[in-house]
Parts: C-alpha cells; structure tokens; sequence
C-alpha cells in the first residue's frame, strides 16, 4: 500500500539547531527498539520492563504500544492488511521524530508483515539529518505458548470464529530475516531479555 500525499506546497523547515548539539546538550541518544512478534509473546512486558530500567538510570525513554497507540492516534484504523500497514508506518514515522529528538523509542507491535518494518526501516535509514539507529528485535515465542498465555483471550476467540484476520491464526506473521536480536520469552526471564537490549544498546554506542 503507498500512502497518497495530499498535502501540497508543503516545504520542510530546517532549524538552528543540528542533531549533534541536540544530543551533547541532553546527553542522550536517539533510536528505535522496534519490538515484534505474535501476540502474548512478551513484546509489551518485556519493552516496559526496559522502559523502567532506561528511565531509572536517567535515559531518555519512551513506550509506545500497539493497543495504546490504537486507542488515540490510530483510532480510525482496523486490522485489514491495509490498515496494519498505515498504522505501521504511522508508528515508524513517530518512532522517528522521537528517536530524532534524543529518545529512545521503544515500539511494542505485532507488525506482522515484513515489508511495512523495513519501510520503517528505511524511514529511519533516510531521515532528515542523517540516519537514526533502528534495531528490530524479533520476540521469539512458539505460537503454542502465545495461545496457552492469552491473556485477552483473542486466541480463544480466534480458534472460535469470533476474530478474522488474526496473526498467527488465519492471517501470517513473517518472522524477520535479520533482526539486531532475537529474544525467545519461553526459555528467557524477563530480566534476561532487558539486559541482552541492554547490551544491545550499549554495543550500538546508544548507551555509555
């Protein structure tokens, strides 16, 4: 799906002030975490257990989830493949500015179809002042401990008939080819995970 531009004599506005100042004046560093995987797969609890971590040690940090999201910014979109895919690229777009702005993002989506991460990708590989660090890390979960969690009993209702398109289910979920980090919930504390991002980020220069 590409996005129609409508907007017109529309020009981008260059400010004073260049990332470089920007970072050294916060002392911080922008990226993205992109966090995706089947639904109950840890996504949400794993990238809010990093949020605490990040936060408490004085980082710039900011969650952004997929129900979250839905309920204000991305409201008006459904769950067709057309609409994951708008509400993907929205995601990516505010990943970016954030990530621009010092902070790190950290997105919590199931965001299952492989070309919409890369054009998020791609959005942070061409931004304005030169590319921004996206590190995709794939939530590794067996779709048989996903439906055992079901903790908003989707799966359930999915396996009835209650629920049509669902990722994993009756819709597909295509695993990255070459994520930054692979993280896998069922042989993995959360405590193991927040420190392998952890370790992620610091060998990216993100954190010192």
């Amino acid at each position: 799906m590409t996005t129609a531009v409508k907007a017109t004599n529309v020009h981008w506005h260059e400010g004073d002030l260049t990332r470089a100042e920007r970072f050294g004046a916060l002392k911080s560093r922008g990226a993205t975490l992109w966090f995706t995987g089947l639904s109950a797969s840890g996504k949400s609890t794993i990238a809010a257990a990093l949020e605490q971590v990040l936060v408490t040690r004085g980082v710039h940090c900011y969650r952004l989830d997929g129900d979250n999201i839905r309920m204000g910014l991305n409201k008006n979109l459904g769950f067709s493949a057309e609409d994951r895919a708008e509400n993907i690229r929205r995601i990516g777009e505010v990943a970016k500015l954030f990530a621009d702005a010092g902070v790190v993002a950290l997105t919590s989506f199931i965001s299952p179809y492989r070309k919409d991460r890369d054009l998020c990708r791609d959005l942070h590989a061409k931004a304005t002042g030169g590319a921004l660090p996206f590190l995709e890390v794939f939530v590794d979960t067996p779709i048989g401990v996903c439906e055992q969690r079901d903790p908003k009993g989707l799966y359930k209702k999915a396996r009835a008939g209650q629920i049509k398109g669902f990722t994993g289910i009756d819709d597909p979920y295509e695993a990255p080819e070459n994520p930054e980090l692979v993280l896998r919930p069922a042989t993995m504390s959360v405590a193991d995970s927040v420190a392998a991002c952890l370790r992620l980020l610091e060998s990216r220069g993100i954190l010192g």
